[in-house]
């Protein structure tokens, strides 16, 4: 599932017990199928960063998109490499609400599984959302 998140829009952060607000656009990937979501946030019509969430698959109830996240994160900001952040966030959620071994072996496989399909040029990282990409970062170029 491909969505357009606008700026203002409110994340809430369940462990962290926080709510974000969005203060970009962004195309955001949600798999009902895959351990991972992407969100592409925009700046005055540039990708200002890829922000990959380690997660179970996606759940859609009624007009509820909801998603469990795993806590690891691959990201890339413009003119950096991809990296793996929050493994400290991995380390403690385990122990403070006593994750499975294999859910945290899994995460860690995702992580790998997704640079490989970064490498590859597989699904998202094809070009299948460059068209999305693009009206996206019109949009991000008008005022809010």
């Amino acid at each position: 599932m491909v969505c357009l998140g606008k700026p203002g829009r409110i994340l809430t952060h369940h462990t962290k017990q926080r709510r974000f607000t969005a203060k970009h656009w962004a195309l955001e990937f949600f798999s009902l199928q895959e351990w991972f979501t992407i969100s592409i946030d925009f700046l005055e019509g540039q990708v200002h960063q890829h922000y990959c969430n380690i997660a179970e698959p996606a759940r859609l109830a009624a007009a509820t998109l909801s998603f469990v996240d795993l806590d690891l994160d691959l990201i890339r900001r413009p003119g950096k490499e991809w990296e793996v952040v929050d493994e400290d966030e991995l380390e403690a959620n385990a122990q403070r609400f006593g994750y499975p071994l294999a859910l945290v072996i899994r995460a860690r496989a995702e992580v790998e599984g997704l640079r490989e399909r970064i490498r590859s040029g597989t699904f998202p990282f094809d070009g299948t959302l460059r068209p999305y990409m693009e009206r996206v970062a019109a949009l991000s170029l008008r005022p809010v």
